[in-house]
């Protein structure tokens, strides 16, 4: 397979990531007949239903008023060197207002719509300075698919990069802010039919996980980088099977997305529900194993 380099205008990609696990007992699965509160999916990812439980984030779990905390010991390239920190990822269901599209101080609006966010923070030491890099992913909670909005920002000692994926009528809008010469501010146009690499480690725990062998579906490659080039999209394979016991900590899912020859990234997550991300490598040396993981009222002191 070949990975494919977008040019600003109109572009075409394809497909889109966490969850958690609670205390020390197991959910039940959400029945996969349970209507969704709001049926309103893009058709273009209609193909790909039949491989996920769409209803995966209606479960009460979500409706106790905290979030997910999980922590990851991590590792990752940079300056051509493994460099090793800890990942945050925190996962809860929020209420947004349709006139500002952000998490809404009035519940009494009327354009309210539920979403779920998957904030990912880390801070990777360097030989020099660090590295600190925040990803935010909203999802309709009706459709752990559809990514209704993400922004992500790198800063480091040499400056720093915003990037937003907004979506309009037509499509998304990728808009980014780099102090990389060649790049400084513009944005790119990227279709509705593609998941993000940055959300695989939520949307894949919606899967119906079974031993079939694989489907495929465009992949855009991670945005939490501190550039802001083309974006790339892929034709990834996706297969499904069941771990060896010594493979992740406890019983679990491994689901390998091979974006292109030589580039497999490989996820577990628990075979229990909410089939938590316990590990994951990537191509080109990022890596996740899972510390820990709570749920708590973060954002309060």
């Amino acid at each position: 397979m070949k990975g494919y380099r977008w040019q600003a205008g109109k572009l075409a990609v394809s497909l889109s990531l966490l969850g958690a696990l609670v205390g020390s007992g197991c959910q039940q699965e959400p029945s996969e007949t349970e209507p969704a509160a709001n049926e309103a999916r893009p058709t273009v990812l209609q193909p790909l239903h039949r491989h996920f439980n769409l209803n995966w984030a209606q479960h009460k779990l979500w409706d106790d008023g905290l979030a997910e905390v999980t922590t990851y010991a991590a590792e990752r390239v940079v300056y051509k060197k493994p460099r090793p920190y800890e990942l945050t990822l925190i996962t809860v269901k929020e209420d947004f207002n349709a006139a500002f599209n952000v998490k809404t101080d009035d519940y009494q609006r009327p354009d309210l719509f539920a979403v779920m966010k998957v904030n990912e923070f880390c801070r990777v030491p360097t030989d020099n300075y660090p590295y600190h890099y925040l990803t935010s992913l909203f999802f309709r909670r009706e459709d752990p698919l559809q990514l209704h909005k993400m922004t992500t920002s790198a800063q480091e000692w040499c400056g720093n990069t915003f990037k937003a994926l907004t979506a309009d009528a037509d499509g998304y809008q990728l808009s980014y802010n780099s102090y990389w010469d060649g790049q400084g501010t513009g944005q790119y146009e990227v279709p509705f039919d593609v998941l993000l690499e940055d959300a695989l480690p939520y949307t894949l725990r919606s899967l119906r996980f079974n031993d079939e062998p694989l489907f495929e579906a465009n992949v855009l490659e991670t945005q939490q980088t501190n550039q802001a080039p083309a974006p790339v999209r892929y034709r990834a394979e996706f297969r499904v099977a069941r771990a060896a016991p010594n493979e992740a900590p406890r019983p679990a899912w491994r689901v390998t997305v091979r974006l292109a020859q030589g580039k497999d990234n490989v996820y577990w997550f628990d075979q229990q529900y909410p089939h938590l991300l316990l590990k994951q490598t990537t191509w080109d040396g990022r890596q996740l194993l899972l510390k820990d993981s709570r749920r708590a009222a973060y954002w309060q002191h």
